[in-house]
């Protein structure tokens, strides 16, 4: 290779360098802007999972330590003091109503379970589940009127708590004095394959109290 030809590589490669180096300095701030924005996105993400970590986490530890107090009305007044919007909320209204059965009525709790069964902003499984286990509550309060009315959403096909739903329509059945009616629910019920162990056996109690007969259902 010539001189002349090493000289024209040489100017030919400074020309490169010096066209590199000029686009660094004239577009090099949008790179470095591009890394810096992924960097500080990187941290807000992580910032950001490790916040929802540590609120579940304190969320968790509250529910426990009122969950340990002695009594029903101390772990109720404690669950109450919890900040819980929409899906937890759901949850404190079931822990609270739990922790009333043993100790009679609550008044604060029943509204509770009111408010998250009208919340649209509840997913419907605890919207379905509020209203089901006020039902349950008020089962011996309310006229079987109101029951089955509040009930009759709860019970149709795919929803949730159907069977269990069935269960409390056949018990206000029993009170409204349609034997007959609640015998009919209480055999469906029986003979549907998603029945589980337990429901089944209080389903075959109640027919056997209610004067049927198993020989009769099938299942």
């Amino acid at each position: 290779m010539s001189d002349s030809d090493n000289f024209i590589n040489e100017v030919t490669e400074e020309v490169r360098r010096d066209r590199l180096f000029g686009l660094i300095r004239k577009y090099g701030w949008i790179a470095i802007l591009l890394v810096v924005l992924m960097v500080g996105t990187a941290a807000w993400i992580e910032w950001q999972r490790a916040s929802k970590r540590a609120d579940a986490e304190a969320f968790g530890d509250a529910i426990v330590a009122a969950l340990g107090l002695e009594t029903d009305a101390e772990r109720r007044d404690a669950l109450s003091q919890i900040d819980a919007e929409g899906g937890r909320a759901a949850l404190i209204a079931m822990l609270s109503a739990g922790a009333m059965e043993d100790d009679g009525s609550s008044d604060a709790v029943r509204a509770d379970l009111e408010q998250v069964s009208g919340d649209e902003t509840v997913p419907q499984l605890y919207r379905d589940l509020a209203t089901l286990k006020l039902v349950m509550i008020q089962q011996d309060e309310v006229s079987p009127e109101d029951i089955l009315e509040r009930l009759d959403p709860l019970t149709a096909p795919g929803r949730p708590y159907r069977l269990l739903a069935e269960e409390q329509r056949a018990l206000a059945q029993v009170r409204a004095g349609d034997n007959d009616a609640a015998l009919t629910t209480l055999d469906a019920i029986r003979n549907d394959g998603a029945a589980t162990r337990d429901l089944q056996r209080r389903v075959q109690q109640l027919i056997i109290a209610l004067g049927g007969t198993l020989d009769t259902t099938s299942g």
